[in-house]
């Protein structure tokens, strides 16, 4: 997946919670909720925090990767 496709300028070197929920396909509360578990790596600068486009990448590839777990 690439993220130029999907329109965000990767000039901008990191992405909002808002614009990491619009890749997911997730709500904020849910974007932000993870970054704060520490399932995606932040970049905090201040109180900002941001997601490397990188580090977005990689988190979907490995979920994209996974085989599915069946409970029985």
């Amino acid at each position: 997946m690439q993220l130029l496709e999907q329109g965000f300028d990767m000039d901008k070197k990191l992405l909002t919670g808002a614009e990491v929920a619009q890749v997911l396909q997730v709500s904020k509360s849910f974007a932000h909720l993870m970054m704060q578990r520490g399932d995606l790596p932040v970049v905090r600068i201040g109180r900002l925090v941001r997601v490397r486009p990188e580090d977005l990448e990689k988190f979907i590839e490995e979920k994209a990767s996974r085989p599915v777990e069946l409970v029985s």
